[in-house]
Formats: C-alpha cells, structure tokens, sequence
C-alpha cells in the first residue's frame, strides 16, 4: 500500500484482510475500507466505486488495475501464497 495511505490508516506496508466470498478486487477494497475507515474514498471514487486513476493494482507480476473489479482475482492471492499490491503510480517526466 502506499506510504500515504499506511499513514492515513495507521497500518504498515502489510495488512492482512479476512475477505467474504469470492476474492476480487471489490471485496478485498470493501474489505480494507471497512477494517480502515480512514481509506474511504483514497483508492476509489468513495460513491462510484471506481478506481483512482494513480493507484495500481498487481498481483502474480500482474497489472490487474483494468481488470473488471469483480474478475476473480488469482488462486494464489485468494489462498494467501501470494499479496495483492496496492500501489501509488508515478507521474511525471521531463520538463
């Protein structure tokens, strides 16, 4: 998760969420908002539910970032061998 959002939820670059039902990138955002209250709305529009445009999420050296929010996320993130990333994008480039 990015430093900012460790910070905002008080957490470290870890956290471990129990997820109900299918493992997609939905529940385990719905998941992370309701154990942290303080993300609402840092990773996705807190009332379309979309996802903000400089957040990424990867897993299994994946980008899952434009993958349909309820697409089954992979077997390996949903036993827990693997994480899902959350990670701030960097913008920028030459002046």
């Amino acid at each position: 998760m990015p430093r900012n959002l460790q910070i905002l939820a008080g957490v470290g670059r870890v956290v471990e969420l129990e997820v109900s039902g299918p493992a997609t990138q939905r529940s385990v955002l719905d998941a992370l908002e309701a154990s942290h209250p303080a993300l609402l709305g840092t990773m996705r529009d807190a009332v379309t539910k979309k996802r903000r445009p400089m957040v990424r999420f990867f897993a299994c050296e994946e980008d899952l970032s434009d993958e349909p929010l309820d697409a089954p996320l992979p077997d390996e993130v949903a036993s827990g061998k693997e994480p899902l990333l959350i990670i701030g994008a960097i913008a920028g480039g030459r002046r």
